[in-house]
């Protein structure tokens, strides 16, 4: 199963979508502004790309700055943020069940293709 993380609003998360439309593989989309990830989910994405929480925050949106940076925050402090603000979730991100990528620049979607 396939399941893209997706912001319809920004441009490299529409190309990732088009990418995995045009993969012919089904999927599911997850609009993660529209619904709040669960603590867990996010725990399974960061596991699965094998990065650490900051990793995965966009640090130059505005509620980052005015509310994060400078902070020495704990994953679980960062996980919250992200849970509070899903704005600040990379995007795209596309989840198998073996390994998840983010779509930066959203030809990378095709290596876990």
């Amino acid at each position: 199963m396939i399941k893209i993380y997706h912001n319809p609003r920004c441009s490299k998360s529409r190309e990732g979508l088009k990418i995995l439309e045009e993969s012919g593989k089904t999927f599911t989309i997850v609009k993660y502004l529209n619904q709040q990830l669960e603590k867990e989910e996010i725990e399974e994405i960061l596991n699965l790309l094998d990065i650490p929480a900051e990793k995965l925050i966009r640090t130059n949106e505005k509620i980052w700055k005015e509310n994060f940076k400078g902070k020495d925050l704990s994953k679980e402090e960062l996980i919250s943020a992200m849970q509070e603000h899903p704005k600040l979730i990379e995007r795209p991100i596309v989840v198998t069940k073996e390994k998840a990528i983010i779509g930066r620049p959203p030809e990378k979607i095709k290596d876990i293709l």
